[in-house]
């Protein structure tokens, strides 16, 4: 603690660049750019001894936003919102529950529209065989189907991911077909057609998100170098968590904007035409998202045979693992908490359609605020990436057991907003701190391998949890809460006491060296195969160093 302490204090100095003619960073630059470039003498350093990634230019850090922006809303709206409510229209219009439209369970007055809309949602109404299942529950299966349909491709998409030349291929290959898949789901009025369209978007999303994730990586390697001193770890924790916090309250806009667009389109005469169009402009946005893979970072070039089992690397990294599972764990918390508060407020407490869009846009839009707040927290606390994805389960906690415990009242609006705005800091948080954790602890070449896992591991948490909440628990808020309380605590304790660290699993990754070691060493150790990488970009990676905190900020 006392090297990190004394570490932070030395970077209101100001540093001076490898090259002579850099001009010299001012005291007001953004943390980002103070630590970047504080770790300009460490890039040169290893240098001889490991592959060098260049210093990322400010038009690739937006455009890596910009993706974010472009693609965060596939697994939070259009999935789990705008498909649900498509195959909602599809089905059968419901019969009349015993209490009538104009009464929610609770015996509160709604207006008819909502409680059809709600009732088509939750009813059974989609054959399957012999049973019967919910649009919700459909959306679910398919989602389910998608992601299964993709654990095939794991394999090849992390190692084509981390070496060779394909990575743009790849990654614009799977944001044009998940694009694509959005445009034709109201040509056919059956609720049948639906896996075909959400499985490849479920694959689409989970192969771009690992190569986004990787790209995030990259980036920090090229801001912090290849190995640090362990005093030096700081400094590359303020990038990353900038860079990622960044990112993700950028997302939630986006996801901000097609919700909202979804509201407006519910209230028109023909709403299975307007969610149509929804979908049409989610898959054009996901598109515009594409020009990301320009900006991706090519694999590494080996001379040696690729070991059959690198995909499952990150099961060989304790700290790797232990993320993975807190991932999934805290994936599923959020999601379930969403989706069961969003079933609770329609139809049991029978708000108001436009209260029901101002409960979306502050979860959405707030975390855009509170993030970047946060981040200043962090860094004047001096705390690191477990400790603040503990901050979102406990978050988590706080409002699922909140809602637990009142499950049976009539809640008070202003209390909602409240819930909303904790509830969406913490999902924003985990789904920030996650991704900074599990680069933290990939080591050099293997970003592909555990962005892949993340990606598709984050997404089945995303999946069951909404499969929960709008299941068996359908109309009863108290099983929703319940189950993500109890699962946000067990994800806390693996947290706590399943031995996870930034640093630590750096230490273990190669990524920071032990005061005294030589570089080489510890590149070595965190990767299997740093003898047969060349690095295919040494010449643009001698170029001049730039002020990070304009291209970062």
């Amino acid at each position: 603690m006392a090297e990190e302490s004394s570490e932070i204090q030395s970077n209101q100095e100001i540093v001076q660049a490898h090259e002579p003619n850099n001009e010299e960073i001012n005291r007001s630059v953004s943390n980002v750019g103070d630590s970047s470039m504080k770790m300009e003498g460490t890039r040169e350093t290893c240098r001889p001894y490991s592959r060098l990634e260049p210093q990322p230019t400010k038009g690739e850090v937006w455009v890596w936003y910009v993706y974010e922006l472009c693609s965060y809303f596939v697994h939070t709206v259009l999935i789990p919102i705008v498909f649900s409510l498509i195959i909602g229209q599809i089905v059968d219009s419901p019969t009349e529950p015993l209490r009538g439209w104009s009464k929610s369970a609770k015996g509160l007055a709604c207006k008819i529209d909502e409680m059809e809309l709600y009732e088509r949602l939750t009813h059974r109404s989609v054959s399957i065989g012999n049973s019967k299942v919910s649009p919700l529950e459909w959306t679910s299966i398919s989602w389910g189907i998608g992601l299964i349909l993709a654990s095939p491709a794991l394999r090849f998409v992390s190692t084509n991911l981390d070496h060779g030349q394909n990575q743009v291929v790849i990654a614009g290959a799977a944001t044009a077909i998940g694009a694509f898949f959005c445009l034709p789901v109201g040509f056919f009025k059956v609720t049948w057609i639906f896996p075909l369209y959400v499985a490849p978007i479920v694959v689409a999303i989970t192969v771009s998100t690992a190569s986004h994730t990787r790209h995030h990586g990259l980036m920090i390697q090229g801001f912090t170098g290849p190995s640090l001193q362990r005093h030096q770890f700081p400094n590359r924790r303020g990038v990353t968590s900038r860079l990622s916090l960044n990112a993700t309250g950028v997302g939630c806009l986006g996801s901000a904007v097609i919700v909202a667009f979804v509201y407006y389109m519910l209230r028109i005469q023909d709403i299975f035409t307007g969610l149509w169009v929804v979908s049409i402009f989610s898959g054009l946005i996901w598109l515009a998202g594409i020009v990301h893979v320009f900006t991706l970072r090519p694999g590494a070039t080996i001379t040696s045979p690729l070991p059959k089992d690198h995909f499952l690397s990150i099961f060989k990294s304790h700290h790797g693992l232990g993320t993975l599972i807190v991932v999934g764990l805290s994936s599923f918390t959020s999601m379930c908490i969403f989706t069961g508060g969003v079933l609770f407020l329609v139809g049991e407490l029978c708000l108001k359609p436009v209260f029901l869009l101002y409960f979306w846009l502050i979860y959405f839009i707030f975390p855009s605020v509170s993030l970047p707040m946060l981040q200043s927290v962090q860094l004047i606390l001096k705390t690191n990436a477990v400790k603040m994805h503990l901050l979102g389960l406990i978050l988590s906690l706080v409002t699922s057991g909140i809602g637990f415990q009142f499950r049976k009242d009539n809640w008070e609006r202003h209390y909602i907003l409240i819930f909303a705005a904790l509830q969406s800091t913490s999902t924003g948080v985990m789904h920030a701190f996650a991704r900074v954790l599990l680069m933290d602890c990939s080591p050099a070449g293997k970003e592909g391998a555990f962005a892949t896992w993340f990606s598709w591991v984050k997404m089945a948490g995303t999946c069951i949890g909404f499969a929960v909440a709008s299941g068996a628990a359908a109309g009863n808020v108290g099983t929703s809460f319940g189950i993500a309380f109890c699962t946000a605590a067990v994800a806390m304790v693996i947290s706590i006491y399943g031995n996870i660290s930034d640093v630590a699993g750096a230490v273990a990754a190669g990524l920071i060296s032990e005061e005294g070691e030589m570089v080489s060493s510890s590149i070595a150790n965190g990767s299997d195969h740093s003898n047969s990488i060349n690095n295919d970009d040494d010449e643009n990676a001698k170029k001049e160093a730039v002020p990070v905190g304009e291209e970062a900020a």
